[in-house]
Order: structure tokens, then sequence, then C-alpha cells
């Protein structure tokens, strides 16, 4: 092949490269916000997303707003409690469960209604019912307060149990609870399906529960602390650990098991103010600023900010 042609070629292949990576028109003229207001003096914890809706609790009024991810907007869906709304995920079904935090209980609220399906009473002070997962059969809840898990059986179809249909699995193993501090947090599935991953945010460490026995075991990820582990998300085998006050998101990859892990990367942003929890959406990741370290006031400023979770 002489020069000439070679030259040639390389300019081909130069530009068939270079249409290969340039952005797509949607990409490079999206206009979803990356930061979205919520209501002054909200104050956000727990955020469930489903298509383009994000769901968001009040840990000071109980309040549940739901916000549109593509246009920014939003409105209140389900009124103030006077108790807090914490942690919170959907169903397929459309169905809120939400963790109460001081109040000791969990409702479950029509995402789009904001009817309250069903409320459960799961303890008294002191207790401090903090996040949630769904399973295949179960929504778990965990008890910052207490080395405990809460268990709502859910039936077929989805059906819900009465009031007093929950259980409560106690921890034992390698789970010691600490202090008076926020113990147990974020909660997520393995990767398998098999067991459930808890974070204790005083510590930074991760446990695997069985949740047939409560045996609990720690997470062999080695070198690595995730102080301030506050919400857990699972996608794939990527553990998503966000670091409240730390600012940042952790990404895990477990084994399938979830007894061991690597920490793949640290993701942070400029506009982070003390997120808790994560929700995926759109191909995002949706964090509430909880802003824990400033003081409340009914005009203080409140948002979720959106970042590329890959």
């Amino acid at each position: 092949m002489n020069r000439r042609i070679r030259a040639a070629l390389g300019v081909a292949l130069t530009a068939a490269l270079v249409s290969t990576v340039a952005p797509t028109p949607a990409a490079a003229h999206d206009r979803r916000p990356t930061v979205l207001a919520l209501p002054d003096g909200f104050q956000p914890e727990g955020i469930a997303a489903a298509g383009r809706y994000a769901y968001l609790g009040s840990r000071a009024t109980g309040e549940i707003y739901r916000a549109d991810l593509v246009s920014g907007a939003g409105a209140r869906l389900s009124p103030p409690t006077g108790t807090p709304s914490l942690g919170l995920k959907i169903d397929p079904r459309g169905r809120l469960f939400v963790a109460g935090g001081t109040a000791g209980d969990a409702r479950v609220v029509d995402a789009r209604t904001g009817a309250v399906l069903a409320r459960y009473q799961f303890a008294s002070a002191p207790t401090f019912v903090n996040d949630v997962v769904l399973t295949r059969d179960a929504a778990w809840f965990t008890d910052s307060n207490r080395p405990v898990l809460h268990r709502l059986p859910l039936g077929r179809g989805g059906a819900l149990p009465p009031a007093d249909g929950f259980t409560t699995l106690e921890l034992t193993g390698d789970f010691q609870q600490s202090g008076t501090g926020v113990n147990l947090n974020g909660i997520a599935p393995t990767p398998d399906g098999r067991a459930l991953i808890v974070v204790q945010s005083n510590t930074g460490t991760l446990f695997r529960v069985d949740p047939a026995t409560g045996v609990t075991t720690a997470v062999d990820v080695p070198g690595q602390s995730f102080a301030n582990g506050d919400g857990l998300l699972l996608l794939g085998r990527t553990l998503v650990v966000v670091q409240n006050r730390l600012n940042q998101v952790a990404l895990v990859e477990l084994n399938r098991a979830g007894t061991a892990g690597t920490l793949r990367r640290i993701l942070t942003d400029p506009d982070f103010d003390v997120p808790t929890t994560v929700a995926a959406a759109l191909g995002r990741l949706y964090l509430p600023n909880a802003r824990f370290t400033t003081p409340p006031t009914p005009t203080t400023p409140y948002s979720v900010v959106a970042i590329d979770g890959r």
C-alpha cells in the first residue's frame, strides 16, 4: 500500500472515530435541570423515583412532594403529618413506602393521589425508623436506635398486611449497636437477592444480614470506611453509598452474595450540601440536599442534585 493511500485511510478512520464519540443532538441539548429547587423550609431526607417523577419526604413535617425531573416543576402530593417522612421506596404498583423516623412507624401512600393506604406502628421511643428497601416479598425498614429490622410481608399481588401484620428481626453476629448516635441507616438487597446490606453510619461499616436469622457479617471492602453512610442503592452489582456530611458518593462493586466488595469510584459535586439518599432515574442519580449543617428556617432553600453515576 503506498503512502498516499495509507494517508487517505488514516483521515477516514479519524473522521469515523470522531463521529462515533461526538454527542448526539439529544445529549448536547439536554435541558433537564441538574439542580431542582424544593419548597423553602422543606428539609428533605428520602427520595424515590419512577419514570420522570421523584418523590421526596420532609423530615420536618412529613409532607411528601412530587417533582418532575424533566421540567423541574413540582407540587405537594401528601400533606404534613406532624411526624417525619424519611426513607422512601416506590413499588411497581405506584405505592410509596415511607419510614417514619421518631414516630416509630411506616406509611404506605398512593403515589397518584397521596392517600394513605396503610400505617404500621413498629415501636415507641426511643426509635428512629430511618430507611426502607423493597424485596420480592417484603418491605424492610431500619431503626437507627435499635439493632433490629422491621419487616412488612407482602402477599399475593403485593397485598399489604393488616396493621399488626409486621415482624421485627433482632440482629446478631458482627453488628453491634454503638452509642446513642445514628447506627443502622441505609438498606439494600444483595446482588443475588438472598440477603440484605445495611450501613452503620457511626462506624462506617457495611453489613450483610441474613433475613431468615438476623445474623450479620461485616462486608469485606479492603481499606475502606463508609463513615456518615446514609442512603444505599443497588444497581446491578454496584452498591451506591451516600456519605452525607462528607458530601460524596461511594460506588462499591460487590460479589453476588454481598459478602465482599471493591471500591470502584468516589463521586462528588460542587452542588452537594449534605446529600442523604439517592434514586436512579432517566440515566442519572438524584440526591436531596438535607443541609444538616445549615440551621433550618421556614425560608431556608433546599434542592435535589442530579449527577452522572457511571
